[in-house]
Parts: structure tokens; sequence; C-alpha cells
């Protein structure tokens, strides 16, 4: 029997009110079970939306300077747990031991960050059109943030989130995704130990039909930001009510290789994009876009490349690919490569499950594919890659812009003129010019266009955007009243 862990409410460790559980287990080693999880309901939620609506007016009115200070606490005990942490995001996530260690020092990127945006957080002066009068704008918090993170960045995400939250003067209740929930609880337990104080964050567990759904409808939480499937974020809207909501929701990203480019850079670029994490990114490239000049070259070079990446558990330094999440991945993968192969797409390595423990597949790569292919057109968030290729510049552009989605994208070329074509005509939040489809930096924002998102922006100065609002002041001190555009002459 595995530990049993317990929600944070109010600042107590404390047990479901449904008294159910729910096992998280290691993907590359699917019968290690790391520990048993509450399934928080409906009373839970309510308790914890009570005790953080209870924080909020002592939270908000701390100076965010100091509030900043806490993050800071919380950046050193990132730092000095950062090994110990990246290895249970492999273990629990999957990525590998490279891998994970980026993502918590994602978090521990961000956690510098906004507490700096504590001693900023600004605002506008504007003169008035009046005399004797000043106008100025202020940024203020929401009240009760609800928090829902996914499972590929188990300690990134949820910090690109509680972080600028907590700094804008936000309490939060916050639920993890279900497959990486112990990661989430380190967390919780780092800023628990940081002196939080009690009921401004609190860490629910559970199902997102269930717990999720109670946080996203409940009357008294004042924001939703949510990272995750696009048909959740479409419900999100359709259930919510009136509240401040940010939906990141994936993406279908493309990376143009023109017949000028570096070949050897944009291997590695693909490589990188396409099969890091498993595939498993909403930044992932699972759309390569090749100039038919060079199409037949690169493709002999990939497949060379493709064929010595080594599958296997992510804390071997040798691992390059880990496994997907779980079996329902596993199968999906599986599933859009017999899609594939039945809409005529040419299958040049991979497609299938290795015959070794755990929820691996084989990075996979078709090409002679179209655009209205589904395997060309819907995120499979799997090794699969689609290998597309066009006469010129203007049908890469068409190609690229051809899906729903619009976060992440990339050009290799030597041309000047059609990178900055590229960046003007890319429909997409990101866009790199010779480099891979990764994400930003965490002093950058980040997010996506078109069915990616509802147009909010994590990371840098535009989360604070997303977890404050704008309060319009004005000041006047003329002593007489005075009626705007009324009294203009």
């Amino acid at each position: 029997m595995g530990k049993i862990y317990n929600l944070y409410i109010n600042g107590r460790w404390v047990k479901s009110e449904s008294k159910e559980k729910f096992p998280s287990i290691n993907p590359a080693k699917p019968k290690q079970i790391l520990g048993y999880f509450q399934k928080a309901n409906e009373d839970d939620v309510n308790r914890a939306v009570e005790a953080a609506e209870n924080a909020f007016e002592k939270w908000s009115s701390m100076p965010p300077p100091k509030r900043g200070l806490i993050l800071m606490k919380a950046a050193q005990l990132l730092r000095e747990q950062k090994e110990e942490l990246s290895k249970l995001v492999t273990i629990e996530m999957g990525k590998v031991i490279q891998e994970a260690r980026g993502d918590v020092q994602e978090a521990i990127d961000t956690a510098d960050y906004m507490a700096g945006e504590g001693r900023r957080m600004f605002g506008y002066t504007t003169p008035s059109e009046l005399k004797d009068k000043f106008c100025m704008t202020i940024r203020r918090p929401i009240g009760v943030y609800g928090l829902i993170t996914p499972w590929n960045f188990p300690i990134a995400i949820p910090a690109w989130k509680i972080f600028p939250a907590l700094v804008c003067g936000n309490t939060i209740v916050f639920k993890p995704s279900s497959d990486t929930p112990l990661c989430a609880l380190k967390l919780v337990e780092i800023l628990e130990k940081v002196g939080l104080p009690k009921g401004v964050l609190n860490f629910v567990t559970g199902s997102g039909s269930e717990t999720g759904m109670n946080i996203i409808e409940h009357e008294k939480i004042r924001g939703i930001s949510f990272t995750g499937n696009r048909e959740t974020g479409r419900e999100i809207l359709r259930e919510a009510g009136v509240k401040k909501i940010g939906l990141e929701l994936g993406g279908k990203n493309g990376i143009i290789i023109m017949d000028d480019a570096d070949l050897d850079l944009a291997l590695d670029g693909v490589i990188w994009s396409g099969y890091g994490t498993t595939g498993q990114r909403c930044t992932a490239a699972s759309r390569i876009i090749v100039h038919k000049k060079i199409k037949q070259k690169f493709e002999k070079m990939l497949i060379n490349r493709i064929k010595k990446l080594k599958l296997g558990n992510g804390l071997n330094p040798k691992t390059d690919v880990g496994p997907l999440i779980n079996k329902t991945a596993q199968e999906k993968s599986r599933k859009y490569v017999e899609i594939g192969l039945n809409e005529g797409a040419k299958l040049l390595t991979g497609g299938k499950i290795p015959k070794m423990s755990g929820f691996f597949f084989e990075p996979t790569l078709f090409t002679d594919c179209s655009v209205d292919m589904r395997i060309a057109q819907e995120e499979i968030f799997g090794p699969v890659i689609s290998l597309m290729s066009v006469n010129d510049f203007n049908e890469a552009i068409d190609v690229i812009n051809s899906v729903e989605y619009g976060l992440s994208s990339s050009i290799y070329t030597s041309n000047i003129r059609n990178a900055f074509k590229s960046m003007e005509n890319i429909e997409a939040g990101i866009t790199y010019i010779n480099s891979s489809t990764i994400g930003a930096e965490t002093h950058l924002p980040f997010g996506g266009v078109k069915q990616t998102g509802n147009g909010t922006r994590e990371g840098g100065w535009t989360a604070i955007e997303e977890f404050s609002e704008v309060k319009t002041i004005y000041v006047d001190y003329s002593g007489k009243l005075q009626k705007a555009q009324i009294d203009i002459e």
C-alpha cells in the first residue's frame, strides 16, 4: 500500500469528505504506485473556496513587494530541491531527466521574475482633458482564483499560474492533473514552508469532471486559469459564468524548412520539437513543411536520426525518449498511426508500441501527407510527425496556417525577407526563426491565437495582466463639479 496524501485547505492537510482515493503511477513502470490521493468532492471545494475567501482581505492588503519576498524564498527552496524535484518529475510524468531539470528551472525562473513584479505592478498616468484633474490606473487583485493545470509540465505550469496570481494579491484553489498530483503537492509544500499565510493557497485533487467542474462553476471564484484540452476549454466557457477566464488549449505546430536552410540545424530542431517530451508538449512540432527541393535529402537525414533515438526510463541519462503519460495516450498514438495509413500517408519509421514495460511508443514519421489529413490537422500529443512538401515560401505559409490552432511556429531559412514575412504572416502566438517550436522564456508572453486559447498570455508582464484587473482613478482638485466632455470648451 502506497503512502496516502491529503488535501491542503486553510493551512492544514486534511482528508476528503468523499473518503475516496486514486493512485498516481510511474508511466515507465506502471505497476509502481507513487501514492494515493484524495478525490475531492463539492464539500471539499466549498471548504477550499471559503478558506481562500477569508484569507483574501489580509493577503491582498499586504504590499506587493512583501508578497514578492515570499516568492523569493520559494525560488531559493526550489533551487535547493531542484535535483530531488527533477527526479520526481521524471518518475511521475516520464520525461527524461534533462528535461525534468528544465521543468523545475522554469519554476525557479518564474518565482524570481514574479518576485520582482511585486516592485513594478505598473499602471499609467495620463493628462486629463479638464483643468485641475489627475488621472491614473492601478492594478488590483481579482479575488479567489481557480487554477487547473495539466500533467506535461507538472512543476513549471503550476508555477506559471500560482506565482503571478499570488504576487497580484489573489487567493487560490489549485487543482493539478490527476496524472501528476505528487509533483504539485511538493510545490505546495514549498510554499507552505516559506510562510504563505493559511488559506491563501488551497490544494485539491480529483477528477476534472467533478473536482474541476466544482471549481469552474463556483459562484465565489472570480477567475479561472486553465491549461489543457480544447473541448474542456469550451466547456469552461459554457459553464463558468461571469468570471475572468484564461485558457491555453494546445497546438498543432509546424516547422517550415526552406531550400536555403541549414539542414543540420533544422534536423536538430525537428528532433527536439517533435520527439522531446515524447511529443507531449503543446508547443511540439507535429508538422514539418519542407521545400520540395530538399525533401528527399532531409527525409533521409531525419530517418537516420530517429532510428538512433533510445527509448527507456527517463532517469537513465542515455535515454532520449521517455514513456507517454498513460495507456490512453499510448492507444491514441497507435490510433492516429492507423488513421494516417488509412488516409494514404506513407509511414517511414516507427508507428508501433514496443515490447517493453511502460507506456512507450516508437518515434514515428509519416511523409507524403496532405494538409487535409487528420494526422496533419488534429493534436495527437505523441511522438508522431507528419512531413509535407511545398513548392515555395507562399505555399509554406498557407500550409502552416491551415490548422485551427496557432501556438508556436518556426522557419529555417537564410533569406532575411522570408524570415520577416514569416513574422508577419504566420498565424501563431510564437514564431521562431532558425530554432525549434519550443515555448517562451519566463519573462516573455506565452500563448496562442485561433483555437489555441482565448487571447490571454502567461509569462512575463502579461501574466500580471491575466491575474489582475485595471482600476481607473480620477482626482479632481478644482474645487468645483466638472463634467467630462460636457465642460470642454
